[in-house]
């Protein structure tokens, strides 16, 4: 749909609530951007989810954070992003030590942001020399209202 759409690579915070990944997901389905994320990604966004739905006293919780996990698999199988281990060492210096798989699954995804509500763990000055911006949700949406609003060349 759009010739300029980037590839965005999703941390795990992004996803954990409903109506931000519910956001995500649309304007992913939409093609105003390339999804992209990664098993412990996943795995970490299952366990959020679990707990959400938990703490609001979801009996099947664990069931629900599963479908919305198969969900997501099945809906972009492109998502993906494997074998990106020869990328662990780039970016060591990170904040929280355990984010290094997402800026390697990133690298790896050819992404140019990562989606995060946790911007202070993806420090620009860190991700910038690699060609990858974090960028918050909002700025997603931003960034897509004014892809909407720019003149077509069509």
């Amino acid at each position: 749909m759009f010739a300029n759409r980037f590839t965005a690579f999703v941390d795990a915070c992004a996803l954990a609530g409903a109506l931000k990944r519910n956001l995500l997901l649309t304007l992913a389905e939409a093609e105003f951007f390339r999804i992209r994320w990664s098993e412990p990604v996943l795995d970490e966004a299952q366990r959020a989810i679990e707990t959400i739905l938990a703490g609001k006293d979801v009996s099947d919780a664990a069931i629900r954070a599963l479908r919305a996990r198969r969900s997501m698999e099945t809906a972009f199988e492109e998502a993906m992003t494997a074998d990106f281990d020869q990328y662990m060492c780039i970016c060591p210096d990170l904040p929280d030590a355990n984010d290094v798989h997402v800026v390697a699954a990133a690298l790896k995804s050819q992404a140019a942001t990562i989606v995060t509500d946790n911007l202070k763990d993806f420090p620009a000055e860190l991700l910038n020399p690699l060609s990858i911006e974090p960028w918050p949700l909002v700025r997603v949406r931003s960034t897509v209202q004014s892809s909407l609003a720019a003149p077509s060349n069509q």
